[in-house]
């Protein structure tokens, strides 16, 4: 009843601090040329509560029973609280709020989804040190891109509404979009090398990360094409120097292509087909 309680508690806690940043910066009026929009001291440390209680929830239904239980409603809550933590700490150094909105209610969905969608059996070969480092550097690869998803479509916004005669001061108070653009490509490359490091893992040492040999499957397939797309966009950038829109379509495309790679083929065996 405690671990139910600790799920319901951080859902409503996400959802919170998701209304009041969508109050107080999405809805709030429009900033006068030369006004600063300056954030209660108190909003940096608030998502702590719902984080460590996240974290605790992901803790029980990962850990609990032999093995690691890992269905996709925990690959997906994983994925959220990692984007969240890394935002989290991220924002210290940059002025990305209007990814608080963004974050905090698809966190307040995502801490549930373990209840919804549990393990139906632990993963295998989990006690295998190969294994561990490989599903933890697919979660942070996964992490960094969903972080460069989200901060596609922020960019995606505030480049749709710089034309309008006002927009919300959310928008107004981020940083201009070349900076913003250097910081996704940043993100982009960091999730990039760490997406690589998976696949390698995954496809050379298929033996002892999985204990069997390599088996091409439309997961294999998925995670080869999206690590195009951003080999491509990587590439793009550095010799046609691709930005704007051109980036923004190729990184949610990477993301979307990745989504269907790892959380879709997970969804459509343990929640379509129950094995």
């Amino acid at each position: 009843m405690s671990v139910i309680l600790a799920y319901l508690v951080a859902c409503l806690l996400y959802g919170l601090i998701g209304w009041h940043f969508w109050r107080t910066r999405w809805n709030a009026p429009a900033r006068l040329p030369g006004d600063v929009v300056v954030g209660a001291g108190w909003e940096r440390y608030a998502i702590l509560a719902p984080l460590l209680l996240h974290g605790y929830t992901l803790y029980q239904s990962v850990f609990s029973g032999a093995g690691l239980n890992f269905g996709v409603g925990s690959a997906v809550s994983s994925i959220v609280w990692l984007t969240a933590t890394i935002y989290w700490l991220s924002g210290f150094f940059y002025r990305l709020e209007g990814l608080q909105t963004l974050v905090a209610p698809v966190a307040a969905v995502a801490v549930l989804l373990p209840l919804a969608f549990p393990s139906l059996r632990p993963l295998a070969n989990t006690e295998l040190p190969a294994f561990k480092a490989h599903i933890s550097i697919a979660m942070l690869a996964y992490s960094l891109l969903t972080i460069a998803a989200l901060h596609a479509l922020l960019m995606a916004v505030v480049e749709r509404r710089l034309h309008h005669p006002s927009m919300p001061s959310v928008l107004t108070n981020l940083p201009p979009l070349l900076t913003m653009e250097k910081l996704l490509f940043r993100v982009i490359w960091v999730g990039f090398i760490l997406l690589t490091l998976t696949l390698l893992s995954g496809i050379v040492f298929s033996e002892e990360v999985f204990g069997q040999p390599l088996k091409f499957t439309h997961k294999t397939l998925f995670g080869i094409i999206s690590w195009g797309v951003f080999a491509a966009l990587l590439t793009g950038r550095q010799l046609y120097g691709w930005r704007g829109r051109i980036a923004i379509r190729w990184t949610l495309t990477g993301f979307v292509i990745l989504l269907l790679a790892y959380l879709g083929s997970k969804f459509v065996l343990e929640v379509i087909l129950q094995r």
